[in-house]
Order: structure tokens, then C-alpha cells, then sequence
């Protein structure tokens, strides 16, 4: 399973972040393995990761390349300007490398236990 955060430490990411390291034990259970990813750097990761003492392994893409090549770095906007940055999307993958599910523009509450469902559910 694989998730993708804007920003790590901003409210959402962290909630999203927190709310599936509270989750690991039954994702694991299910026999799935967690990954984050942001265009933060290792080291703003790994802070990230010590001060919410995160469970889920957490990856840096601060190139850019695997995030544009899986469609989730776009263009968005807010507050009026336009920008490229990361839409929240997660990911279930298979055991073969396919993708099972997906789910587009992420809202954080909620959602690890739904993806923990579909996990189960596969």
C-alpha cells in the first residue's frame, strides 16, 4: 500500500501519517506493507518521522520523477495561486505489482480504516 502527503509535519499529512502508523499492526496482519511519500527531503522525512514517532516507512521523491511518473504530481491551486505539488492518493498494490484499488484526491478522515478495509477485503 502506498500513500502519497503533500508536506510532511502539516496537519493533514501528519493526521494521515499518525492515523496509518496507529494501523500498521493490522495492515501487517493482512499481510500488506505501508509506504509513504512526499517530495520532502530524507532528512525532513526523517524528522518528520522521530517527532510524530511514526511506524510506516516513509520514502523521499525530492526529485519529483517517481511522483510524476505515477500521475500524482500536478498541477494545483489555492489561495488563488497555481502550483505543482502532490495530490493525496493511495495506492493498493498487489502482490504481482498491479494496482487493486485507488483512490484519487484523498480527504484524511476516514480514510486509513477505509483502506485498511479494502486491504482486508483483497
Amino acid at each position: 500500500m502506498l500513500f502519497f502527503y503533500p508536506k510532511a509535519s502539516t496537519p493533514g499529512c501528519t493526521t494521515e501519517s499518525k492515523d496509518f502508523s496507529a494501523l500498521l499492526p493490522e495492515f501487517e496482519k493482512a499481510g500488506a506493507a505501508v509506504l509513504g511519500m512526499s517530495a520532502d527531503s530524507p532528512k525532513r522525512q526523517q524528522n518528520f518521522i522521530n517527532k510524530q514517532e511514526l511506524t510506516v516507512d516513509i520514502a523521499s521523491d525530492e526529485s519529483t520523477e517517481f511522483l510524476e511518473k505515477i500521475g500524482v504530481w500536478a498541477e494545483k491551486k489555492m489561495y488563488g495561486k497555481t502550483f505543482m505539488g502532490i495530490i493525496r492518493s493511495t495506492f493498493l498494490i498487489g502482490p504481482d505489482g498491479t494496482v487493486l484499488k485507488a483512490w484519487p484526491k484523498v480527504k484524511v478522515k476516514g480514510h486509513a480504516e477505509e483502506v485498511l478495509a479494502a486491504v482486508q477485503a483483497a
